[in-house]
């Protein structure tokens, strides 16, 4: 468990959110986070957090000095066809070694199609989309930049995530009630409170875990047809509209179902000791299921 620790947060999504939710009560933590609205006070979870303003290549001068004084550094900001955001803007402060642990949140589109096949952290990384690109760049400038200074840096490849806020039931009662049919589609998922206990245990240990790279995911990787069948089933909700996969048009959705891959998560659990709060998508569906009643 983390004690009275400085986190700086480069980003503000879902993950951001339910970190500073679970620990944000404990041990009065100090928070500082990045977003690209104007610098401002913001009360979050009923705290008075301090957010700066960092959008691009602009940014409030006072992350300079706030980043300088942080025991922990997240990095949720995703990259663009140049890579990493954080690092051209601030490499020079995070070289000097004056931060604990620093996360950076990439994803497991890094390992582009492997036809249906589990990978590992070891498995090759063939990204074609352009999102995985951009992953795969910022992967390999945290890594340099970690080899070169030793710096304290973990890459976490998250699957999809879901939560309270996104998740499959909330879209079919919204009326969403379309699922992609695609034979031998396989992707990974992730409930946001595992994301959150997984940087919460790598913070606390944060001399034992030194420059890993782990896939975070739940147990049981699914078709998207698979996902919304079982939401549908939950909300006793019968009729659901297929679309087939060749008849979708161009697009990021479409780049999206042409990777296939289970993602291994056996790493992250061996190594961190961690018990998964939610170890499939139906006890996750179910659960925020429950909630709702």
């Amino acid at each position: 468990m983390i004690k009275k620790k400085t986190i700086f947060l480069f980003g503000f999504g879902q993950v951001a959110k339910y970190l500073i939710k679970k620990i944000g009560k404990k041990n009065n933590n100090s928070f500082f986070l990045t977003s690209t609205k104007k610098t401002r006070i913001k009360k979050i979870f009923n705290r008075n957090l301090k957010v700066f303003y960092f959008k691009n290549n602009q940014y409030d001068k006072k992350i300079r000095s706030y980043l300088k004084k942080s025991d922990y550094i997240l990095v949720s900001i995703p990259p663009n066809t140049k890579g990493d955001l954080v690092i051209k803007n601030f490499k020079n402060i995070l070289k000097k070694k004056t931060f604990k642990k620093l996360i950076y949140l990439s994803a497991t589109n890094v390992y582009g199609n492997h036809d249906g096949k589990w990978v590992t952290e070891e498995s090759k990384l063939k990204a074609k989309t352009i999102n995985g690109k951009n992953r795969m760049l910022a992967e390999k400038q945290w890594l340099s930049l970690k080899n070169k200074y030793n710096l304290n840096i973990d890459i976490l490849r998250l699957s999809g995530i879901y939560s309270e806020e996104n998740n499959a039931l909330k879209r079919l009662k919204s009326g969403l009630t379309t699922f992609v049919k695609k034979n031998n589609h396989y992707f990974s998922r992730i409930r946001v409170e595992d994301i959150v206990q997984i940087i919460e245990k790598i913070f606390s240990k944060n001399k034992k875990i030194f420059g890993e790279i782990f896939n975070v995911a739940d147990d049981l990787p699914a078709s998207n047809e698979q996902v919304v069948k079982f939401a549908a089933s939950l909300l006793k909700i019968k009729k659901l509209n297929k679309i087939d996969f060749s008849k979708i048009k161009p697009s990021k959705m479409k780049d999206f179902y042409k990777d296939s891959k289970r993602v291994n998560n056996k790493k992250v659990k061996k190594l961190l000791k961690i018990k998964l709060k939610f170890p499939t998508f139906k006890d996750g569906l179910r659960n925020l299921k429950n909630q709702s009643i």
